[in-house]
């Protein structure tokens, strides 16, 4: 457990090794933990890195520092187990939004971002039906706010069920906003690797990854950048690649009545999906 220099994280890496890759797991918890553990016993370091929910750090995912993450990531270039020009930046879902803002905002020391179910864009903090009621950018630099897409608060219906990619896509038509929240992909400074369900329910990642793609060909993108789009397989693709995903639906409570959201996918793609991701993974880091 490292806790100074302005942050938290699990710290996994064996003590023999000297000037490897490093990735940031951002979100940390159960998910960056495991595969930061999988990355030390590949004979690199692994960081798990929570910005929420633990005793010092913020309640709620909304307004929340980069420079929290600028932190961690000095501290680890500093480390001699760390190559400084080798810090990859790895999350999935809203966690893979803020990977890919994260590795845009510094890309002087952050070399490649891996996203699973990807954004294209920034939401704001009211797309978490947790989060206050009140409008506010999810991520901020120096006080400022990383530009967003603003959006009411997901509601329910007379049915049990809520349809997320409607809710979704309906944010991505204000056109105006989406492109001023745009991830600025063409500044980050490595190569990208982006995994993507096209069976996804919860929300068109498959959809966003297309669009950061086009955003980066557009800009003269001059690193690897691999769209890796898998039939069959749902939200659930960055889990435990050899455990089943297990159940196929979510659920949420919305003014007190409880509703179900697909993952999309089925067992056996998301299966076959995370396989081959964590291949491609560990050849992406190996070519750093």
């Amino acid at each position: 457990m490292i806790q100074e220099n302005g942050f938290q994280a699990n710290y996994f890496v064996k003590n023999t090794i000297k000037s490897k890759a490093a990735v940031i797991l951002v979100g940390g918890g159960q998910w960056g933990d495991y595969w930061a553990q999988q990355l030390a016993q590949k004979e690199m370091v692994g960081v798990s890195l929570p910005y929420t929910g633990k005793e010092g750090l913020p309640k709620l995912p909304e307004e929340i520092e980069l420079g929290y993450f600028e932190n961690a990531i000095n501290w680890l270039r500093e480390q001699p187990e760390v190559d400084p020009n080798k810090i990859v930046v790895m999350g999935a879902s809203r966690n893979a939004e803020l990977a890919l803002v994260i590795a845009s905002i510094f890309p002087k020391t952050i070399s490649g971002v891996v996203a699973y179910a990807p954004s294209a864009v920034s939401w704001s903090n009211t797309v978490l039906p947790y989060n206050s009621d009140v409008v506010k950018p999810s991520w901020q630099y120096k006080g400022a706010a990383i530009p967003y897409i603003p959006m009411a608060k997901i509601s329910g219906n007379e049915s049990n069920t809520i349809n997320m990619l409607g809710y979704w896509n309906d944010g991505l038509a204000k056109t105006d906003f989406a492109e001023r929240a745009a991830i600025k992909v063409g500044k980050i400074n490595g190569p990208i690797l982006l995994f993507s369900g096209n069976d996804d329910m919860v929300w068109p990642s498959s959809l966003m990854a297309d669009m950061l793609e086009k955003r980066a060909i557009e800009a003269g993108f001059e690193h690897s950048f691999q769209n890796i789009k898998y039939d069959n397989a749902g939200h659930l693709i960055s889990t435990n690649p050899d455990a089943a995903s297990g159940a196929r639906n979510g659920s949420m409570s919305l003014k007190g009545k409880e509703y179900t959201y697909e993952f999309g996918g089925n067992e056996d793609g998301d299966f076959k999906a995370k396989q081959d991701a964590r291949v491609r993974l560990m050849k992406f880091l190996e070519e750093l």
